[in-house]
């Protein structure tokens, strides 16, 4: 099912505009690949480090995770796909998340994001040194938002 989903054309879209957005403002690329457009999603997806995206509803649900985000946050696809995003991190931290989400919005990006961030079961881990950016097209049209991070910790 999940290679279904990673061959239709929406996602292989959706790759190319987490990379092309990731150069635009971040400067470098997301992944090191010089890979055919159709095989790229799923190079981001098998990447040694997480990444995730939202869209754009009222409230933002996850509608990618790779391989690593969804091993950090114990969900498989079809839940993660599901997860509205603010639900990536503790209820007492929503508010903090929020004006994050905002500032992102208006700057383009942030680099080196440090935060907290809890698993479907409750597990909670620390991110450090993530990037954060609005996934835009070469119009400008806005998408969303995704983050990408290879450094993170258990918390006990």
């Amino acid at each position: 099912m999940l290679q279904a989903n990673l061959s239709n054309e929406t996602y292989i879209k959706h790759g190319q505009l987490l990379c092309s957005s990731h150069q635009h403002w971040a400067g470098s690329p997301l992944i090191t690949t010089n890979s055919v457009p159709d095989k790229l999603i799923f190079e981001l997806y098998t990447a040694p480090f997480a990444i995730v995206s939202h869209g754009i509803e009222d409230d933002p649900v996850f509608n990618f995770g790779n391989k690593v985000a969804l091993e950090l946050f114990e969900l498989d696809w079809d839940q993660f796909i599901q997860l509205p995003s603010r639900n990536s991190v503790e209820s007492t931290n929503r508010d903090q998340r929020e004006e994050l989400m905002r500032r992102v919005s208006n700057d383009g990006h942030m680099i080196n994001y440090s935060g907290v961030r809890i698993s479907s079961t409750g597990n909670r881990f620390k991110i450090e040194g993530a990037t954060i950016w609005n996934i835009i097209d070469e119009d400008g049209y806005y998408f969303g938002q995704a983050a990408m991070f290879k450094n993170w910790t258990a918390i006990k």
